[in-house]
């Protein structure tokens, strides 16, 4: 029988045993399932760079809202991720989200392309054991509510890329826009125009930066 690796990053405990007993308890056929879990982007990281030098992962289920790491360098499980498919680039992504609106659908599957994309309130034990086998043996595998999403044909054209989501993790933290430039590597006058843009996309052009951090929160993307 072959051994799946899976690595759980999540900050919820009881989505956690939740995920964990779902997956344990199924009818695994021909595998044997073991499993790791973390609960922030810094914990998820080690564990990444730690199997990137020995036997790797099979899925790594991710969820987007996470703990930053302590740098701020990666802010959520779309950094994550996005660091797991460079340092394991064999390892199948599946992310699972409670967002469930255009913006963060898109995104998500611009920015990393998972093998699986799930809606939190799309999920039970049954959608988990379906997700993993179709993940593992024909990706990718897309909760009904993405599914809905792209048989509508996801109709926002942008793209918010790491230096867009970092430029609004900054903000929040109340970090001036004159400062950013030691967070985010880009010049100021860069940093500006991405602000401008920033604001056009989640219609606060003639709004403060308080209204900005209000609307990329409700999206999902701090």
């Amino acid at each position: 029988m072959k051994e799946v690796k899976i690595l759980i990053v999540d900050d919820h405990p009881m989505i956690v045993e939740g995920y964990k007993n779902a997956i344990e308890n199924m009818d695994g056929g021909d595998y044997i399932f073991k499993i790791d879990i973390a609960d922030s982007c810094d914990t998820g990281l080690h564990k990444i760079k730690k199997a990137s030098v020995s036997i790797g992962y099979d899925i790594i289920l991710l969820d987007i809202k996470l703990p930053p790491s302590k740098d701020g360098k990666i802010v959520s499980g779309e950094d994550l991720a996005l660091r797991a498919k460079r340092l394991l680039p064999e390892a199948k992504i599946a992310i699972l989200t409670m967002f469930n609106n255009n913006y963060r659908i898109y995104n998500i599957l611009k920015n990393i392309d998972p093998e699986g994309l799930l809606i939190k309130s799309d999920v039970d034990s049954e959608e988990i054991i379906t997700a993993v086998k179709t993940i593992l043996e024909r990706p990718p595998y897309y909760s009904h509510t993405v599914n809905r999403h792209l048989r509508t044909q996801i109709s926002n054209d942008f793209l918010l890329d790491d230096f867009d989501r970092g430029i609004l993790f900054h903000i929040s933290k109340g970090v001036k826009t004159k400062d950013l430039p030691n967070y985010v590597p880009l010049s100021l006058a860069a940093i500006e125009k991405r602000k401008k843009n920033l604001k056009i996309i989640f219609d606060v052009s003639s709004a403060g930066d308080q209204a900005l951090i209000e609307r990329s929160r409700e999206n999902g993307f701090i």
